[in-house]
């Protein structure tokens, strides 16, 4: 049988084909827009996400018979805002993961609501990012639509209801929400009052694994396929990527280098980091993860190659930054393109270029951005090792991930063995084993990572090099105290 992983991404939806045994036999990707209406704001057309996975659909399945196919699972980015109306028709773009428009309403929960609170009803602090900040936002805001709401929902959520006519989502995107109590996997009542919401307007709860339904008939004919093909739940995209890359079980790690960075660890019970610089979510395997999450990772190199130096040959950059050369940078680059979430939580912080001289050249830049992604990645790392966690190795992908110096500066700054996936198709392959599960080909999700799961290459860190990066990310950790008070007053 067949099986069909959805990743929808930020800038486009990667569809991919996979068989029982793991090995991905198509992938197609289409791209839709991404909206900037005003500074620090990013938005997007859900409907453009449908037409997407919608036309993308039939293109895989070119050349293969349709009559195989089993199910359909989807890893989706987090936390963005899909709203429709009593007829289920959009009412306004989805106001995406990275959008940065909701900083009073983020004070609030934190600060007139109260952290401590927050923490005991969600597990979680407010982050500009989150759900809820952006349902007070728009209440505030743009009361007209605010009334008209009568389904809330996340991305992949609503491509699950295009496919089946099912309002749901799982758990482990729902953590993210800020309207999950995550412990007891339930809507908290006192946050759905908090943001004058109602349990009747937000999606049915599932597991990530388990199928909400099937195929509406006139979607299955026209996308030629049967009608009885099993939609699961599906995952958030860094849950699902964890699927994708075995993170599953207890204390097993995951570094992920898309357009955002996470670094995701996996555990078997529930446990919040005291100081909320981690998110405490559900996983998509049944149980919990801790998760940093930084805004801006592979989108730093993406825009210092792009629109600084107008290049797509990211490799010819790169080509200069020889082993000699790490940890001995004098440029620093703190990576806040778009604000930042873990562990600093502060929308004011902007990405910042230090310590340039005269001789600074096109490659120092180039690796100081590579560099700071990694300290970043870093900073969460320690939040979770004061916990007492320990991590001697990782599993690391995302876009990132394909460049040999990134994974080697990164092995080296964090100081641990990072292990490649033999396939690198994160969330969408994450999304096919996770359908592999509801339709009965695997009893559990680790049984299907078990099986499906393989290292192609380990990349360990150097130890003269990481001697080197340990000095250079304690001086790295001193820049953004020195600059935090000057980021407001700079806006």
């Amino acid at each position: 049988m067949l099986y069909i992983g959805i990743d929808l991404g930020t800038s486009a939806v990667k569809l991919l084909l996979m068989d029982g045994e793991g090995a991905i036999q198509n992938i197609v990707s289409k791209e839709y827009p991404l909206e900037f209406p005003q500074p620090g704001w990013s938005q997007q057309n859900p409907e453009d996400w449908g037409k997407a996975v919608l036309e993308g659909i039939p293109e895989l399945l070119a050349g293969f018979d349709a009559r195989q196919v089993a199910g359909i699972g989807a890893g989706g980015q987090m936390h963005g805002l899909v709203v429709l109306d009593k007829e289920d028709r959009v009412i306004r773009p989805a106001i995406l993961w990275n959008d940065g428009r909701t900083a009073k309403e983020v004070e609030y929960l934190n600060g007139e609501v109260g952290k401590e609170k927050l923490s005991a009803l969600t597990a979680n602090i407010a982050f500009a990012g989150f759900t809820a900040p952006k349902l007070l936002w728009m209440r505030e805001n743009e009361p007209d639509l605010f009334e008209k709401i009568a389904k809330i929902m996340l991305p992949k959520d609503y491509i699950n209801y295009i496919l089946t006519g099912v309002h749901c989502t799982d758990y482990s995107d729902a953590s993210g929400m800020l309207l999950l109590d995550v412990a007891h996997k339930s809507w908290s009542k006192e946050m759905l009052e908090l943001c004058h919401i109602t349990e009747s307007q937000m999606p049915k709860l599932f597991e990530s694994y388990e199928a909400v339904g099937t195929l509406k008939p006139e979607i299955a004919k026209q996308l030629g396929l049967p009608e009885g093909v099993k939609v699961c739940a599906g995952a958030g995209d860094n849950a699902a990527a964890a699927v994708g890359t075995g993170t599953v079980g207890e204390g097993a790690c995951n570094i992920s280098l898309g357009t955002s960075g996470t670094v995701f660890i996996s555990s078997e019970r529930f446990g919040v980091d005291p100081n909320n610089a981690l998110h405490a979510f559900a996983h998509a395997d049944g149980h919990y993860h801790l998760m940093g999450c930084m805004l801006s990772a592979a989108s730093c190199n993406k825009w210092l190659m792009d629109d600084i130096f107008q290049t797509k040959d990211y490799a010819a950059e790169q080509k200069g930054i020889t082993l000699e050369k790490l940890g001995r940078n004098r440029v620093f680059f703190l990576p806040y393109l778009m604000g930042e979430r873990s562990p600093i939580n502060d929308t004011n912080a902007r990405g910042t270029f230090i310590g340039m001289t005269m001789d600074t050249t096109r490659s120092d830049l180039t690796q100081a951005v590579l560099e700071g992604v990694a300290f970043a990645i870093r900073d969460s790392l320690e939040v979770a090792c004061s916990l007492g966690i320990t991590i001697q190795r990782s599993k690391i992908c995302g876009g990132g991930a394909k460049s040999p110096l990134w994974k080697t500066i990164m092995a080296n700054v964090l100081n641990i063995q990072l292990e490649i996936p033999e396939s690198e198709q994160g969330p969408g392959m994450g999304g096919a084993m996770l359908a592999m599960v509801a339709c009965g080909l695997y009893p559990t999700v680790e049984a299907a990572c078990s099986k499906l799961v393989h290292t192609a290459e380990t990349v360990s860190p150097d130890p003269e090099i990481a001697d080197r990066y340990e000095k250079r990310y304690q001086q790295f950790k001193k820049i953004y105290p020195a600059l935090k008070g000057l980021f407001p007053v700079l806006q």
